[in-house]
């Protein structure tokens, strides 16, 4: 298959990347366009339209990008600095989606980054709220479906390499190649309209 992974320099992305590569062609993309991937800014849609102008003949793609900072309820930030996430990781992703759509080959599957945590954390309330319109989207947005496209989204919470990078304790999280693995499965596989956590169950 030829896969694009968005978001392939990050800990995830680049993790997806290399667990789908041996077996797929990838094209990797991010918003720096670093080290020959192509360039893709989910807060900016033009992007997108590049992408699928660029690369042809695509059966999947992957979403890997997007984030938000953890952010106070009550602290000094804007408004805006709360909702930092929102145009790339939820609207951006949705955008995504209308667009892979016109693009993906019969049958194509598309996955989408939400995210879990099993307990509240403190600054993650504006996140919260992203990733659960995102699991809703995802779940809903089936029946809208053409020509056999699937799309489902991944729920990584924490990852132990980003724990690391933060200095805590990285035995929270769940190893990024164990990640990518749920990644490729649902790339690989018959799964439409899941909200997959890996490492459950």
């Amino acid at each position: 298959m030829n896969v694009i992974v968005i978001g392939a320099t990050g800990t995830i992305g680049r993790a997806v990347a290399d667990a789908l590569e041996g077996r797929h062609e990838v094209v990797r993309a991010s918003r720096t366009g670093a080290t020959g991937a192509v360039r893709v800014d989910m807060a900016d849609p033009a992007t997108l339209d590049h992408l699928f102008a660029t690369v042809q003949d695509v059966d999947a793609v992957v979403c890997c990008a997007a984030s938000g900072a953890l952010t106070p309820l009550g602290g000094d930030a804007s408004d805006e600095e709360f909702t930092t996430g929102l145009d790339a990781k939820l609207l951006g992703q949705v955008a995504l989606v209308r667009r892979a759509l016109h693009h993906l080959r019969d049958g194509g599957s598309i996955t989408l980054t939400s995210g879990v945590f099993e307990k509240p954390t403190p600054g993650g309330a504006f996140g919260a709220l992203v990733n659960a319109g995102l699991d809703a989207f995802v779940r809903a947005a089936v029946i809208e479906m053409e020509r056999g496209v699937r799309v489902n989204a991944i729920c990584p919470g924490w990852v132990r390499e980003t724990l690391e990078k933060l200095g805590m304790d990285p035995t929270e999280g769940i190893p990024a190649e164990t990640v990518a693995q749920a990644y490729a499965q649902v790339v690989e596989g018959t799964a439409q309209g899941q909200v997959i956590v890996p490492g459950r169950g």
